[in-house]
């Protein structure tokens, strides 16, 4: 199928992000399978869009010829209900949600209501829903009554890769997330802060461009619990191989995960990995390959990583339980697959009707 299509998406595509991530890649296998994708940039202000972000996106919109098929990334369509609405009947929607907007941390009361007000009108306005996990997909669903038949479930795939050799001396935790507050950075490093009698070093990889201040905040506790020298904020990096491979340990306890390709990633590199039981998470890592704790649980959080720091032979069976786990990942072609006969499903029913 040669086939026109769009896919909008907010801000700079190559930010380091896991939704950033899944987007480039589910453009570039997309145009492998003969789609014509026109990637559209719509403003970098969304979720929270000022006035001037709303007319470019209507502007945008506008412009498209009528029956046109736009993907449009749930940063910004959770956030442009009256823009969905006024375009649902001439354009074919499809809304690609990585998780519900109202679910961010650090939320006030009026915005996470307003983003369930919005999301929900915008979300009635597309032809179909793609998710990136079976969570996000059933969150959907008891939030604004979305059908399950009308999502699809695209779950982040992965590369095949090396396994990490896991031979940190001293071992090295790595957590990979921007530093917002949903990653839950802060209650990572309590827990540290409990583990200094350990040997360790731990590397948080990700950009604080989204919350300058929280990064700020986080760069403070690190250093009012005196760990500068073992904690390291790393920043965005563009490869992450080496920062896998060089680690002994995964960890990042987010308050919430629509999924959380980073702990794909890890388990593809054969990392045990220790996580919040949040949202989609317990999905992705299962229990042969890492410890759950509960969200916020900052004695349970330092307690799997000391069992992890301590215990040899805890240890090898939870990274033997990744490895093996590495081998039932998706893949990225499995990712468009999914997506793709969404695309293809749509097209058909526009061609019956016609």
């Amino acid at each position: 199928m040669t086939q026109q299509m769009y896919f909008a998406i907010p801000g700079d595509l190559n930010a380091r992000t896991g939704g950033y991530g899944y987007d480039r890649r589910l453009l570039v296998e997309l145009r492998k399978r003969g789609l014509l994708v026109e990637h559209i940039e719509l403003d970098a202000s969304f979720a929270f869009p000022d006035a001037n972000a709303l007319q470019h996106a209507e502007r945008v919109f506008a412009e498209l010829p009528d029956q046109s098929l736009v993907l449009v990334d749930g940063l910004a369509f959770g956030a442009m209900a009256q823009c969905a609405m006024r375009h649902s009947k001439r354009l074919r929607l499809v809304a690609l949600c990585h998780h519900p907007l109202a679910l961010e941390s650090g939320l006030s009361p009026i915005q996470q209501q307003a983003f369930l007000e919005s999301e929900r009108i915008a979300l009635q306005c597309a032809r179909a829903v793609i998710v990136t996990s079976a969570n996000t997909a059933s969150t959907l669903t008891e939030l604004f009554a979305i059908p399950s038949s009308d999502i699809t479930v695209a779950q982040p795939g992965t590369d095949s890769v090396d396994f990490a050799p896991c031979a940190g001396e001293p071992p090295v935790l790595l957590s990979v997330a921007t530093l917002t507050r949903r990653k839950a950075h802060d209650v990572l490093i309590d827990a540290l802060t409990t583990l200094a009698d350990l040997p360790w070093q731990a590397r948080f990889v990700g950009g604080a461009q989204f919350d300058v201040q929280w990064g700020q905040k986080l760069r403070q506790q690190i250093s009012a619990a005196g760990l500068d020298s073992r904690i390291h904020l790393v920043g965005s990096v563009e490869d992450l191989a080496s920062e896998y491979l060089n680690a002994d340990i995964f960890v990042l306890p987010s308050r919430y995960e629509g999924y959380g390709m980073v702990f794909a990633e890890a388990l593809a590199y054969g990392l045990p990995i220790v996580a919040a039981r949040a949202g989609a998470v317990a999905d992705v890592v299962p229990e042969s390959a890492g410890c759950l704790v509960p969200v916020e649980d900052v004695q349970a959080l330092a307690q799997a990583l000391r069992m992890l720091l301590t215990e040899p032979q805890v240890y090898a069976q939870l990274r033997a339980g990744a490895q093996a786990a590495a081998k039932r990942l998706s893949t990225w072609q499995d990712t468009a697959d999914s997506v793709f006969a969404c695309i293809e499903n749509i097209s058909n029913k526009a061609e019956r009707v016609t």
